[in-house]
């Protein structure tokens, strides 16, 4: 006997029910093969723990997408050009449709990079795209380095990572390098001569590494080839590479952030990686393909068939390398005459010390100083906020220096257009260029601390006096002065958030008991150093002085607005006191999360 059916009450009968939405027919015909992916590979769980990753969000960040974003031009470019050219110095006769140089013997580079730019439909545009884009990779990596050091984003745990992005930016320079000499016309074989110089430069093996390199006397027959390979195969694949574990680097340490409310050295505020970073991220990378398109198709670069083909009894005149070589060159072209002749050999100083010595002490000074300045501070604690350049006055110098030294440099490697365009003699732009590699980076050193130190005056003023209103009040007795307001909240945390370091004194008698003189001396050191990077820098104001400019500015104020400041008390917080703003959820008022 059958059993009664359950019985529904009358709101169980009347109430309405919504049926499950069904997935339309696109989403039905993936199911199938995610579910198999899926089942054998774990993407569900892969992506539940990464798509919703944060990012913070700020301009500066784009800078290494611009590189990337360039590398993939680079590569999608390079395959079609690859299809094209010949990488051979075999000698054979132009048949061309440029007429020019039309029945002239050119090796079979020179005429297959002729036949791209005029008789391969889209073969010029393809070209000066690839050209502007090595470029661009270039200038945006030299741009992403200089905000990861002069913001500290380099200091623990990603000292790995910065050493991988100097690795990354000299593979770079050698991918330009091979690449730029491929065509093998007069413009580039120069540039190769010039390397040739510097490898027979080093001194007992110097002529042997140009015939091993060269397979023979320069130019040989071989280079164009070689360099071919190096290009095309084995230097891509090296960055392919190290940019993979430098972007995984990023992704498992968390992206660094600027100083802010809500954000701590255990937070990232920002946008998930799906659906928002990632739609940004797709739509910036069209924006860079577009603007580098627009570039190769209205903006020419390295017209080849005006140098004509490599000739080593030719130089062409003016001839410059492209810019990120160009401070090797520039230092070479400024060093005194310096040789020494030993044993019968002749060792040519004035090549090898500005030339291959530069080249290995530019990348050995940006390795070497995130682990000088953790020495110096004596801090090995995580760092995921980052700096504001003024609030380390002495980085920031070092810094600028630097760029100073490598400007000058670089204006060496055109000494002899700026005498040209400048209507001087060559003479004295190398004489003054000699002196000014010196003196310009300590001069640049100086002033930037000032500055530096200014903008600090600048902030405290704003912490204990206020901000400039713009309102010009008129007093009794005829003086003008202008109303200060209290800053916010949210910009006194972000002025006063920053660590601080104080300059130490030398180890006093007593102090050192139980340390071994060595140690002793080390350590003398180490507080010498602390003296010159952070004696001048400004101390953070004190919860008292914060609390005193706060009341100060509540009872000057009150009766114009009625409270010294948006939290309605007239407070600020203190300098050693961020709490209650770290607990705040910045992503109520900028519409990001917090993660």
């Amino acid at each position: 006997m059958a059993k009664p059916a359950n019985k529904v009450t009358e709101s169980q009968a009347t109430q309405a029910t919504t049926p499950p939405k069904q997935p339309g027919p696109v989403l039905k015909a993936a199911a199938g093969p995610a579910g198999w992916a899926d089942e054998r590979l774990s993407l569900a769980k892969l992506g539940r723990s990464n798509l919703r990753k944060i990012f913070p969000d700020h301009w500066s960040f784009l800078l290494g997408e611009i590189a990337l974003y360039s590398f993939i031009v680079l590569l999608i470019t390079g395959v079609f050009l690859t299809l094209w050219f010949k990488p051979s110095m075999a000698e054979i006769e132009y048949d061309g449709s440029y007429q020019l140089l039309k029945g002239l013997h050119l090796s079979e580079a020179f005429a297959s990079t002729l036949d791209i730019s005029f008789d391969i439909r889209g073969g010029l545009l393809v070209r000066q795209m690839h050209h502007w884009a090595a470029l661009l990779f270039v200038v945006a990596m030299y741009a992403h380095m200089m905000r990861t050091f002069f913001t500290g984003a380099f200091r623990k745990p990603r000292e790995l990572n910065w050493i991988l992005g100097v690795i990354l930016l000299m593979t770079t320079i050698l991918a330009g390098l091979t690449g730029y000499s491929l065509p093998d016309d007069l413009l580039s074989g120069t540039g190769v001569r010039f390397v040739d110089g510097l490898i027979r430069s080093v001194p007992l093996i110097g002529t042997w590494a140009e015939f091993f390199v060269f397979g023979g006397e320069f130019p040989g027959d071989l280079i164009i080839s070689r360099f071919y390979i190096a290009h095309v195969l084995l230097v891509p694949g090296i960055l392919l590479a190290l940019i993979a574990v430098h972007v995984g680097l990023v992704f498992f340490q968390k992206h660094t952030q600027y100083p802010g409310p809500g954000r701590t050295e255990k937070n990232v505020v920002g946008y998930p990686l799906f659906p928002v970073y990632m739609a940004k991220a797709g739509g910036f990378f069209f924006i860079v393909f577009g603007v580098i398109a627009l570039m190769g198709a209205v903006m020419q670069i390295n017209p080849v068939w005006a140098y004509g083909p490599y000739n080593p009894a030719e130089v062409t005149a003016g001839s410059q390398p492209d810019w990120y070589l160009g401070f090797v060159e520039g230092a070479v072209r400024i060093m005194p005459g310096l040789e020494s002749h030993i044993g019968g050999t002749t060792w040519s100083w004035n090549i090898f010390i500005p030339g291959v010595g530069l080249m290995l002490l530019f990348p050995a000074i940006l390795v070497a100083y995130p682990f000088v300045e953790r020495w110096v501070t004596g801090d090995n604690s995580e760092h995921h906020i980052l700096e504001r350049p003024r609030n380390n006055p002495t980085r920031t110098a070092f810094g600028v220096a630097g760029i100073t030294c490598y400007g000058l440099f670089w204006a060496g490697g055109g000494n002899d257009l700026i005498a040209v365009i400048f209507d001087v003699s060559l003479n004295s732009v190398t004489d003054f260029l000699r002196i000014a590699v010196f003196v310009g980076p300590v001069i640049a050193f100086m002033i930037t601390k000032r500055v530096c130190i200014g903008l600090q005056r600048r902030d405290e003023a704003r912490l204990l006096h206020g901000a400039e209103s713009g309102i010009i009040v008129r007093d009794p007795s005829g003086g003008y002065e202008e109303k200060h307001v209290p800053v916010s909240q949210e910009e006194a945390y972000t002025l006063t958030q920053h660590r601080e370091y104080l300059p130490l004194e030398p180890i006093s008698d007593g102090e050192g008991d139980g340390m071994r003189d060595g140690e002793v001396k080390a350590e003398n050191m180490r507080r010498l150093a602390t003296r010159f990077f952070y004696r001048d820098s400004l101390r953070k104001p004190t919860r008292a002085e914060l609390e005193a400019a706060a009341e100060h500015q509540s009872h000057g104020n009150g009766h114009e607005n009625g409270h010294g400041n948006g939290n309605g008390h007239g407070e600020l917080p203190a300098a050693d006191d961020h709490a209650e703003l770290e607990s705040g959820d910045a992503a109520s008022r900028s519409g990001s999360t917090t993660h």
